[in-house]
């Protein structure tokens, strides 16, 4: 049932994807034309910004269709781990974005006289670029909840939406004021906008690809409710680490009662060792192994 459940997911993300391409490349056509026409930085970076959306997006549908591929004898967790590479990929890209935005807007502030920014097309193009990008997240949002893959998609488009708030806003200070370092500024409100989310989702990429604990168990926690399970005496050799976002697995040595095996207890306590972590840490996957109290004596203390 799990299973089909996550294809059910994969299936449904790899529909809003598709979907979600289709409206970017359109805001991304209409972003680049009127950059070139309007001579604005913001727009360009938006645009920019709006391209590594695009590419981010067809690296997060490809991963989608890789990682519906079913496991196999060598790949025992199947191809889910694919996802945590396209959004190591999404957060890369927003980072080389940004820095190649800050860049340019740093060099036209010094040297403003340089370039010329029309307000009227840089302001329709902005708000055109907007509505895609609001389009684009109400198909992507279902999405971004259960999967990192998706999440670094959802991030990198309101991202864009962010981006083209502050187009929109610094067209309309060219145009009132005449004060075309607004072109500059707002481009470098969206450098900061970008730089952020990207920190966050290379940060949690990397700390599934490392096998970290997930930041929401806490493992002494997790010792506890298992120790408070009839028959269970302690853990050891306690781990969990993830295959991709909201895919947990977990593994521990449990040090039982004697009466547990002498009573054939074993499945009773693994079942309600299951139920434990499924209720309490949305366990997907859990291995126990089950041990007599001087077991323990006799393993090699490597673990935690």
């Amino acid at each position: 049932m799990a299973h089909d459940h996550t294809h059910g997911h994969m299936a449904a993300d790899g529909r809003r994807l598709r979907l979600a391409i289709a409206v970017v490349a359109l805001g991304l056509v209409a972003q680049a034309v009127g950059a070139v026409l309007s001579g604005s930085l913001a727009l360009l970076a938006d645009s920019g910004h709006m391209a590594s959306d695009l590419i981010g997006l067809v690296v997060a549908l490809v991963a989608t269709v890789v990682a519906a591929r079913p496991a196999s004898g060598r790949q025992t967790y199947g191809y889910r781990r694919v996802e945590v590479f396209a959004a190591l990929v999404n957060g890369l890209l927003l980072l080389a974005v940004a820095g190649s935005v800050a860049v340019s807007a740093v060099g036209r502030l010094l040297d403003p006289a340089t370039h010329e920014v029309l307000g009227v097309p840089m302001l329709v193009v902005g708000v055109v670029g907007g509505a895609t990008n609001v389009v684009a997240l109400l198909v992507l949002r279902g999405g971004a909840s259960h999967s990192i893959n998706m999440r670094g998609a959802y991030l990198e488009v309101l991202g864009d939406l962010l981006g083209s708030v502050a187009v929109v806003v610094a067209s309309v200070v060219v145009l009132t004021t005449g004060f075309a370092q607004a072109d500059s500024i707002g481009s470098l409100v969206i450098t900061a906008m970008i730089v952020p989310r990207a920190w966050a989702l290379l940060r949690e990429a990397v700390r599934v690809l490392f096998g970290s604990a997930p930041g929401d168990i806490d493992l002494d926690d997790v010792r506890s409710h298992i120790a408070g399970t009839p028959g269970v005496v302690s853990a050891h050799d306690v781990h969990a680490w993830q295959i991709t976002s909201g895919a947990t697995v977990f593994s521990a040595h449990v040090v039982v009662e004697r009466d547990v095996f002498c009573d054939m207890k074993v499945d009773e306590t693994l079942d309600a060792l299951d139920r434990c972590l499924a209720a309490h840490f949305e366990v997907e996957h859990a291995t126990f192994q089950l041990e007599p109290a001087d077991h323990a004596e006799h393993e090699r203390s490597t673990h935690v």
